[in-house]
């Protein structure tokens, strides 16, 4: 076992959930749909863009807090959704919950997860999401949504990239399935919470007979009908679309692709980023969900003008490796690299994050003043 304070970065962790990992379940967490071009361009996108820093700003003090929705928190890195934590941990979602709630950030849980709104609520206190798969029967959709107010979940992050399962090959190859000890523990109660072993990925099979593929914009409204809730709408990769969840209320947009996992050859989501903020004539936050590794990642995030970030498959690999501590660790590392990266860009807060911070290799070429 590699002690904690072997670890240096965050990217450590996946090789070492990698050798501690069943095959299906590693496999499960770390590919991405059919060629995978989108899961390597999530990360590479990032090193096409360059630091401009700003040199002798007095750096003493740095403040990393931010205000998200109306909370305040340590910093604008919170946790994504990932679905099924207890195949990394016995302790699951439970484990993430408290790490986030240590390190004084934002977590969401899975529709999908392994352990029920109610566990995760019960762990203490935190500010929690809730994200939401929307199934044809609106029921279902109704009591998860009562359940996460109940629980004292603060926002709902609505799925919208997924009316389908993108094709995710490690899972047809080896005929993924939830194991049997395990339950998606929300639907328990419903008679939905197991996933059958098909010839192909039992997740995709239970995705086609329960989501609803005709999930529309106007399901955005009807939402707001029955929860009083802010909803983000998570998966936007476009300009027009945020335009229109703007128009159809959402209290933000989380910029995703789904971890590469849903339709390959859509841009990283770092390159979709600018086109998305820019759409927005309102003021509404943008977050970033996808390639996060650093906090240089981070950095460029804020500096295209997201309002935060959302990290998913660090969280997992970190549980499966050191359980809590892990998640609590990769929080930490993130955290001080961002710190690092904002002292010496001469950044004292996240306000003074800019554009002129950093060079994508699609600006335009910049002309030095005549002195």
């Amino acid at each position: 076992m590699v002690k904690m304070e072997e670890i240096t970065n965050v990217m450590e962790y996946e090789e070492l959930a990698k050798e501690k990992l069943p095959k299906m379940v590693y496999d499960y967490y770390a590919s991405g749909a059919e060629d995978q071009w989108t899961l390597r361009e999530n990360r590479n996108a990032f090193s096409r863009i360059l630091f401009r820093p700003r040199v002798l700003v007095d750096v003493s003090k740095i403040d990393m807090t931010t205000t998200i929705l109306g909370f305040k928190i340590s910093m604008p890195i919170m946790i994504a959704p990932t679905a099924m934590q207890k195949m990394a941990h016995p302790e699951g979602e439970c484990a993430t919950a408290r790490a986030a709630s240590a390190a004084g950030t934002i977590m969401t849980l899975s529709s999908w997860a392994t352990s029920s709104i109610e566990e995760v609520a019960s762990t203490g206190p935190g500010i929690r999401f809730f994200q939401l798969s929307v199934y044809k029967d609106r029921n279902v959709v109704i009591q998860l949504v009562r359940r996460a107010e109940r629980a004292g979940f603060k926002a709902i992050a609505l799925t919208v990239d997924a009316p389908r399962l993108g094709r995710r090959e490690a899972d047809i190859k080896n005929r993924f399935t939830l194991p049997p000890f395990l339950t998606l523990k929300n639907f328990e109660g419903l008679d939905l919470g197991k996933i059958d072993k098909t010839d192909d990925s039992g997740l995709a099979s239970y995705v086609a007979s329960q989501v609803d593929r005709a999930l529309s914009w106007k399901d955005v409204k009807w939402l707001q009908t029955i929860t009083k809730l802010p909803i983000l709408v998570k998966g936007v990769l476009t300009a027009e679309d945020a335009r229109l969840a703007i128009q159809y209320g959402a209290a933000g947009i989380i910029v995703s692709n789904h971890g590469a996992r849903q339709l390959d050859y859509v841009p990283a989501t770092i390159m979709a980023l600018e086109q998305v903020v820019r759409a927005k004539q309102v003021h509404l936050p943008v977050f970033l969900d996808g390639g996060v590794r650093r906090g240089t990642d981070v950095f460029k995030a804020l500096a295209l003008g997201a309002s935060g970030v959302f990290i998913g498959r660090p969280v997992v690999f970190s549980l499966a490796v050191h359980g809590g501590a892990g998640v609590r660790e990769v929080l930490q590392m993130l955290h001080d690299e961002l710190e690092l990266t904002m002292a010496l860009s001469g950044c004292r807060s996240l306000r003074e994050i800019t554009r002129d911070h950093i060079l994508a290799d699609w600006d335009p070429p910049r002309v030095s003043p005549r002195l």
